[in-house]
């Protein structure tokens, strides 16, 4: 039997004691060892198997963590984790209080750089290799691990092409698996195919031309090449690029088979590969596939309706549309800026268009949101999957700064929607036409409807834009909650007996907020409470302030939501407990107010 050699390696420094001989071994345990965490406390599986070899080899070779290694995006990092310092607390990996699933500066010197989004790692590089040569340091080396469907986003060129004309010591690493989350689109993609199948002769290599030291393709699963390799380039100064090929999901069957559903596959049986069955009877629907049907019903009624999302397809459930009408829903690869103008230039010539971007995503094109649409008034319709509190993702996907950054946008207006029937007829209204663009936010998960597809999927109604609700009447206190998070609001007040003194009102529209409701709520009440799943700085609270002050109301306010803070990793539950958003924090408080509704402090912000 074999030794354990993994469970010897507590740093990089224990793993280059080893022969190189015994490398194939140690990546076989570390796969094994992925394998088996992840099948039963689930996370991203199939890029962190891709790049086992590299992840070794790469320690292996260079002086790490002296030597500053990048991982792009952080999807395929686990081995880099388990590798330096981190294999004992791996079971905690994306749980609260435990290990997070994206590299970050704060957790380990090994991780040289926080990410989570895609196309930063070449920039961030570049900018530790220049700095190294400020500092007289040209031996450090700097090394940016990118995959194919990232480096074709617009800011991984634009540090390619800084890096083509300096002497910085920076080595990129393609990671080429035709793959992101979902399959690898564009022109590039082409080209780097050829490249592969040696259809590019060295004179035409775009990377080359960029005034890199271009070698490659090499097999990324061969690890005594990749080391060979890497051996080299450790002794080649200035900007070097090594085009490495790898299978995503390598070593498990059903993750090199289906690798889109095993990026991220939930429990499975480590032995087998196969899915653990999940019980979705009498489920509501997920947000993204209410988005998703709905929006591909209302195309088939419209033909001037188009779908744009910037590689989520199968995230945003855009697919649906893709698959049934594709000369009208496009996947523009991981290009959130291109997309958002892309979708403003067809507004302009009569499209409808729905452009679907993950909440935390659409800020990497806040500039062409504010200049590309909302400055010239075009009515793109976005539709923002994953806002509030994802979860397991942590800080750097959790949507909780759209409503801040969005309403302070002229023309724009903001939604979110209490469940997926108001989603639905929001859709509904939206293709009817608008005079202003709209951003429509909603959450990661389930709806609260089980009976949604089959009596309520295609009853559409006509909203009004700007208009709130009152779910319940009251008499000292008015709750107004935006967004799902209002559903904590009235389950927490149904636990309540008898709160007379408490309203409850769903303020879905951000902006424009209705301004005529306010008007009565602030004479009839003597203290407000908002509630909300962003942020409190400058969100829906915020606007709620802004008109008590501008219209000389003196009453009671009091905000909750998002605290100004970066929220960790965490179940949704868990961190919305933290928050104090959750049903049971929002019971207790509800009694307090119950029972002595004028102690309701001032907001403190």
């Amino acid at each position: 039997m074999l030794n354990n050699l993994l469970s010897n390696i507590n740093s990089p420094t224990d793993l280059r004691q080893l022969d190189e001989v015994q490398l194939p071994q140690v990546a076989q345990e570390l796969r094994n060892f992925i394998i088996d965490i992840v099948s039963v406390k689930e996370g991203h599986l199939g890029a962190s198997l891709g790049v086992v070899e590299l992840t070794i080899a790469l320690h292996y070779v260079f002086n790490t963590p002296d030597d500053l290694l990048i991982w792009d995006v952080g999807h395929q990092a686990y081995g880099h984790k388990i590798l330096t310092g981190r294999r004992e607390n791996f079971h905690t990996n994306r749980q609260w209080n435990g290990v997070s699933g994206f590299p970050k500066r704060s957790e380990s010197v090994y991780d040289a750089f926080g990410v989570g989004h895609s196309s930063t790692s070449i920039s961030a590089a570049l900018g530790m290799a220049i700095a190294s040569n400020l500092k007289g340091d040209f031996d450090k080396q700097h090394i940016a691990v990118i995959g194919d469907a990232s480096i074709a986003s617009g800011m991984a060129f634009e540090g390619l092409n800084h890096a083509g004309v300096t002497d910085a010591n920076l080595l990129v690493i393609l990671n080429d698996n035709a793959i992101g989350i979902d399959p690898s689109v564009g022109a590039l993609k082409k080209y780097l195919t050829a490249v592969k199948d040696g259809k590019n002769s060295r004179k035409n290599n775009m990377i080359k031309s960029l005034n890199f030291d271009y070698s490659g393709p090499i097999d990324g699963h061969d690890i005594f090449a990749v080391i060979k390799e890497l051996k080299r380039l450790q002794k080649v100064k200035g900007p070097k690029f090594l085009h490495v090929m790898t299978t995503k999901g390598k070593g498990l069957q059903q993750a090199e088979e289906n690798q889109v559903q095993y990026h991220a596959p939930g429990r499975f049986d480590a032995a087998t590969g196969e899915l653990l069955p999940k019980s979705e009877e009498n489920l509501p629907p997920k947000y993204q596939d209410v988005f998703g049907l709905t929006v591909l019903d209302l195309a088939k009624k419209n033909e001037k309706i188009v779908g744009i999302t910037p590689a989520m397809p199968s995230g945003s459930s855009l697919k649906f549309m893709m698959d049934a009408l594709p000369e009208r829903a496009f996947d523009v690869g991981i290009a959130e800026q291109h997309a958002v103008t892309l979708a403003a230039g067809m507004v302009t010539q009569g499209m409808i268009v729905y452009c679907n971007i993950y909440s935390t995503f659409l800020q990497r094109a806040y500039d062409q949101v504010i200049h590309d649409v909302a400055l010239q008034n075009l009515p793109v319709i976005f539709c923002l999957d994953r806002a509030g509190l994802v979860g397991e993702d942590g800080a750097t996907h959790h949507g909780v700064f759209d409503l801040a950054y969005l309403r302070c946008i002229p023309n724009m207006i903001v939604y979110a929607p209490m469940n997926e029937l108001a989603l639905q007829n929001i859709l509904f209204t939206a293709q009817l036409g608008l005079d202003h663009p709209i951003a429509i936010r909603y959450p990661r998960g389930r709806g609260i409807f089980t009976d949604w597809k089959t009596k309520s999927f295609g009853c559409y109604e006509k909203m009004e834009i700007g208009q709130a609700n009152c779910l319940k009447n009251g008499t000292k206190v008015a709750v107004l909650s935006n967004g799902t998070i209002g559903n904590n609001v009235a389950l927490a007040l149904e636990n309540i007996n008898n709160p007379t003194a408490i309203a409850h009102y769903d303020f879905a529209f951000v902006k424009p907020l209705d301004e005529k409701l306010l008007h009565i709520i602030f004479s009839e009440f003597e203290s407000v409470i908002t509630i909300e799943d962003g942020v409190v700085t400058g969100g829906f609270g915020s606007a709620i302030l802004e008109f008590a002050a501008a219209n000389h109301y003196d009453l009671k306010i009091k905000l909750l939501g998002i605290p100004d803070e970066f929220i960790e990793h965490g179940t949704v539950a868990q961190l919305q407990q933290y928050c104090e958003i959750d049903v049971k924090s929002l019971e207790t408080f509800f009694r307090t107010i119950e029972n002595n509704y004028f102690a309701v402090p001032k907001n403190k912000n």
